[in-house]
């Protein structure tokens, strides 16, 4: 045996001069090898050598070879895959490297949800594994996730959901030989449970009432038949569309968003002694309170900026709509962050890309994301128990159904 092995490491090392050299060598010994067995299961498979009379009139025989690319850990290496005419063959010594082809991907599309560019990838691959792979074949790699964005998309929801929120995160997306901002707009829905999930992203330039209606109308028609309370910003023609679509729904706006849009109008100088203010208004126990805190606030504040004053006077319903609830579900309604703590992990996993090439680059790199985020999601919102024992008691009639007592 020893004599073996000291013979077939003289052959290898015939015409080497390098590692690589003997590396390219093994591959051929290793593709070699790999033919030789499979030509062997072949033969057990029909039950008769290549060649052999006794394959005459069997039903069955050799149908030539169909090429196939695998990885070793020699490097990328073409064989020649026996066929029969039945085609019934199916050499089980490939089995592993069938498996590597598929880990192949995962780990292409694994990159690509981690926010690297296609070219990365190509380089990557490269310098890691010896392999030659293009940029367009990662393309077309990650194409092969598009049936399962769609399917996620149009999955059945959940028939009553107690809070939903709602926000968009920005993206440079390039259209026309132009880059332009595009907007994934996000439904986070808390469920009957207190887990959060991603009820779907629509992605678009222009916020309108009809953009809204069809998101809404795709949540219907997928199983939600009511909606408690919203959780919004500003967002163009929302409110007119969830009127339409989930009329009982109760709007919160959000009021951190609201803050920081007064902010844009005050000066330096005033912000502290305005916010000493402000926090007065949307820290009250109790909605009495906050409007008597805001008169004075409205006094004190709108010769200077009446523009700030009106902002909150024509948004005031919606922004106060969590003083009908207790303190457990005001901490949750009041602001967004819910869905900003969602989109932030976004942000962090494509901030390394400056423009994707399509609304479909965009949205795959958001679903890998998604699902690699959201597969954490497995504790319900804190002190979920009280907050939908209080929801029951404001919502009895449309929670009752859900509620197993």
């Amino acid at each position: 045996m020893r004599n073996k092995q000291d013979t077939l490491a003289k052959e290898l090392a015939k015409n080497c001069s390098s590692i690589e050299d003997v590396q390219d060598k093994l591959k051929d010994v290793f593709s070699d090898t790999l033919q030789e067995m499979m030509e062997a299961e072949m033969d057990h498979h029909l039950g008769y050598e290549k060649h052999d009379v006794q394959g005459n009139n069997t039903g069955n025989s050799r149908n030539g070879t169909s090429s196939k690319q695998v990885k070793t850990k020699f490097g990328q290496s073409e064989i020649s895959i026996p066929r029969d005419r039945n085609g019934e063959f199916d050499p089980q010594v490939l089995g592993k490297y069938k498996s590597s082809t598929n880990d192949l991907e995962d780990k292409i599309i694994a990159m690509y949800a981690k926010g690297m560019t296609t070219r990365d990838i190509e380089a990557h691959m490269h310098d890691i594994y010896g392999i030659e792979v293009s940029s367009s074949m990662v393309s077309k790699i990650t194409d092969r996730i598009l049936p399962r964005i769609t399917e996620w998309q149009s999955r059945p929801l959940e028939r009553v959901y107690p809070i939903v929120f709602l926000d968009a995160i920005h993206f440079k997306v390039k259209k026309d030989n132009r880059i332009v901002n595009k907007a994934a707009y996000s439904v986070l829905g808390i469920d009957i449970d207190g887990h959060k999930d991603i009820l779907g992203i629509w992605i678009g330039e222009n916020e309108s009432s009809k953009f809204w209606l069809n998101v809404l109308n795709d949540l219907k028609n997928r199983g939600v038949e009511d909606i408690l309370i919203v959780c919004k910003d500003g967002l163009t023609g929302f409110s007119e569309a969830i009127e339409s679509v989930f009329p009982k729904a109760d709007n919160q706006l959000c009021v951190i968003h609201q803050i920081r849009n007064t902010l844009k109008y005050v000066s330096y100088k005033d912000k502290k002694d305005l916010m000493d203010d402000l926090k007065k208004v949307y820290k009250a126990l109790n909605i009495e309170e906050a409007e008597l805190y805001f008169e004075e606030f409205k006094e004190k504040w709108e010769n200077k900026y009446p523009i700030v004053i009106r902002s909150w006077e024509n948004n005031w319903d919606q922004l106060t709509a969590y003083f009908k609830y207790p303190h457990e579900i005001r901490k949750i309604i009041y602001t967004t962050n819910i869905i900003e703590g969602y989109h932030r992990q976004l942000r962090k996993a494509t901030k390394t890309k400056t423009a994707y090439s399509t609304d479909e680059a965009l949205l795959k790199v958001i679903y890998l994301t998604t699902m690699d985020i959201t597969k954490k999601w497995n504790q319900p919102v804190f002190n979920w128990k009280s907050c939908i024992s209080q929801l029951a008691i404001h919502f009895e009639d449309r929670l009752k159904p859900e509620l197993p007592y």
